[in-house]
């Protein structure tokens, strides 16, 4: 399963192109955010990416959890949606 990493600063357009764009060729993504502002630029583009999905008469589901990940020698926990289709 393909990776995207969402930050705070992430378009939600770009990102929505990137999920569409994976989830018509492999059917799931997962992607993965560190803290409020990634979610939520995550969440946007997954709803926008729905918009891209869904007249093709597809349907996406979302699937969060949590993962512990560790950056530079520190650990931190991320939460990480799958996406795939229904």
């Amino acid at each position: 399963m393909k990776l995207l990493k969402v930050s705070s600063s992430s378009k939600p357009n770009s990102v929505a192109g990137a999920i569409a764009g994976i989830i018509r060729t492999d059917n799931k993504v997962q992607i993965q955010t560190i803290g409020a502002g990634a979610l939520n630029q995550a969440v946007k583009s997954i709803a926008i990416a729905r918009g891209f999905i869904a007249p093709t008469g597809q349907e996406i589901v979302c699937i969060p959890f949590f993962k512990d990940i560790e950056i530079n020698g520190e650990t931190k926990t991320a939460i990480v949606i799958n996406v795939e289709v229904r």
